[in-house]
């Protein structure tokens, strides 16, 4: 039988699990790091919020919000106060077209949960692969225009894995553009450490890039990649211009389409779609965790790219295949988006809304919205932080970006716009952004300068 002490739920344990059990050197050096990155303003807290039956609103706790609005440190506990809930809009998600909360994707998602809890429980390479996941990567696949797909855990084990497993010796080369997601760099970083060479060009420069080609010897193998739609700026690639240097390069192409998703293309299938180029990307890389409104990420590509990635990717192979429920779910968005096409012509209809409403106001510098992301440039961390709580006091959440997502002297406030919200909650965020900006905080010359170099 199991003693007392060996119960990981016992107290003794949890006492055995904190800090102060660390070997002194770990405890030093946590202690200086912690301390640093609260000096330098990067130091990140967990604000628990209370999900609500509408995609547009959530509720918080007064103490997180007290915490929220001083920017005080919060690993959670918060939400153990039982006390008073404020309704917050949201204007930070990714659910472009508010299906995830959409009742035919909850009751889908209920209804295998409740026949199947959360299905095997292995990886897909074992026993985790059911008829849904093929029926969900086949419609995938059928949505980006490519022979097959192959559904990974996340977005980010889909990029952070595939590109080492592509790029696994010295004969191979990446060339990633400056801005592209954290997950990207990450895989970047993952082939390098296997001899694949790295080089990151210029966001959007493909003069630059085509240098960087130029250059390389013949017989390596090359890769792009890129980000289709941009998650901080909302802009978008040039793909024409990338299918144009992959003729003359012969490199494979890497787009990742994760905020592009369901909310470009003719069919939902991205940028490329959009451009009519989905032939010239090699490798589509896409998450169910944003318009799609439900979790985990894909690959769409062609039947021997499949053959290769569910051998050599890491992500993949080792992970726990997607719980029956959120394939279910992911299914169903898939539904109801072809079922409801006024659901992107309503997202395009508050993307202009949104743009006409700032355009009243001269002391709004910020760029008009090309896609569901925008961003109000506004300099250093402090300033970011304190038009981000205004905000919060007026009810709206817009997060305040900072280093090392975006460059120093460029934090932002990231609004993110969704089919979800109303006429009404449109405007408001418009009025509260002007006569927050107008009369708080002003972008720094510097923030200035950078806006300009958007513009």
């Amino acid at each position: 039988a199991m003693r007392a002490a060996d119960d990981p739920s016992s107290a003794s344990a949890v006492v055995s699990s904190s800090s102060s059990s660390l070997p002194p050197s770990w405890s030093a050096w946590l202690a200086h790091t912690n301390t640093a990155l609260r000096r330098d303003d990067v130091s990140r807290a967990l604000r628990p919020v209370d999900a609500s039956d509408s995609p547009q609103t959530y509720s918080a706790r007064e103490r997180t919000l007290a915490r929220w609005l001083g920017d005080d440190d919060d690993l959670g506990e918060s939400a153990d106060a039982h006390d008073v809930a404020s309704a917050v809009r949201v204007f930070s998600g990714n659910d472009y077209l508010g299906l995830g909360a959409h009742e035919r994707v909850r009751r889908a998602a209920a209804t295998a949960a409740g026949r199947y809890g959360c299905g095997p429980r292995s990886s897909a390479l074992v026993c985790g692969y059911t008829s849904a996941h093929r029926a969900l990567e086949v419609a995938l696949a059928a949505l980006s225009e490519t022979e097959e797909c192959v559904l990974f855990p996340t977005g980010y084990a889909a990029n952070s894995t595939t590109l080492p497993a592509l790029c696994d010796g010295e004969d191979a080369c990446i060339f990633s553009d400056a801005l592209n997601h954290a997950s990207i760099v990450d895989g970047c970083r993952l082939a390098k450490q296997n001899g694949a060479r790295v080089y990151t060009f210029g966001h959007g420069d493909y003069d630059a890039l085509e240098r960087l080609l130029a250059k390389t010897r013949r017989g390596t193998r090359c890769v792009v990649v890129s980000d289709s739609l941009f998650s901080m700026d909302g802009d978008y690639a040039d793909v024409e211009r990338l299918a144009a240097l992959k003729v003359k390069y012969g490199f494979l192409l890497v787009l990742d389409e994760a905020h592009a998703t369901l909310v470009c293309g003719a069919r939902g299938g991205g940028l490329a779609q959009a451009r009519g180029r989905c032939a010239d990307v090699d490798v589509h890389v896409g998450t169910l965790s944003k318009a799609i409104g439900a979790h985990g990420g894909f690959v769409a590509c062609s039947r021997e790219m499949k053959r290769f990635l569910v051998s050599r990717a890491r992500g993949q192979m080792f992970s726990t295949a997607l719980p029956a429920p959120v394939v279910a779910a992911a299914l169903e968005s898939l539904r109801v988006f072809a079922d409801e096409p006024e659901r992107r012509v309503k997202l395009w209809s508050n993307i202009d809304r949104f743009n006409a409403a700032l355009a009243t106001s001269p002391s709004v510098h910020m760029a008009p919205l090309t896609s569901p992301i925008g961003s109000l440039i506004i300099g250093e961390s402090r300033d970011a932080l304190a038009v981000s709580a205004a905000l919060l006091r007026l009810g709206f959440h817009v997060p305040a970006i900072r280093p090392p997502t975006v460059p120093r002297g460029a934090s932002r406030l990231r609004v993110a716009l969704s089919a979800a919200h109303t006429d009404a909650d449109i405007d408001a965020l418009a009025q509260a952004i002007i006569h927050t900006v107008t009369t708080a905080i002003q972008p720094s010359p510097g923030a200035m300068n950078f806006l300009a170099s958007k513009l």
